[in-house]
């Protein structure tokens, strides 16, 4: 799976972009699908870095990268994939969750 398409690309505002935002839209969302470790981004700096919502072990804003995402594998060691329904929505509406 491609994880990020032209019509993606031109979704995602740049790096950096979003900082006085109070609450960003979060534009897709990357994750494992044998695992229950997600990524949604925020911002990309069109070549590696993402600026987003890791949930994890804990929920936290941070950077993630591209070729993290491209080279990690889950439990059963399927790779990351996004998720094709995930529809754009305020970074608030993903921290209560």
């Amino acid at each position: 799976m491609k994880l990020l398409t032209k019509e993606v690309l031109e979704k995602l505002p740049p790096l950096y972009s979003q900082e006085n935002v109070k609450d960003p839209m979060v534009v897709c969302k990357f994750f494992y699908p044998d695992f229950g470790w997600s990524w949604y981004a925020i911002e990309f700096d069109g070549k590696d870095q993402f600026f987003g919502l890791v949930d994890g072990d804990e929920k936290e804003l941070g950077y993630f990268s591209l070729t993290e995402l491209l080279s990690n594998r889950g439990k059963m060691g399927l790779p990351v994939e996004r998720d094709l329904y995930f529809k754009p929505q305020p970074l608030s509406s993903l921290m209560n969750l």
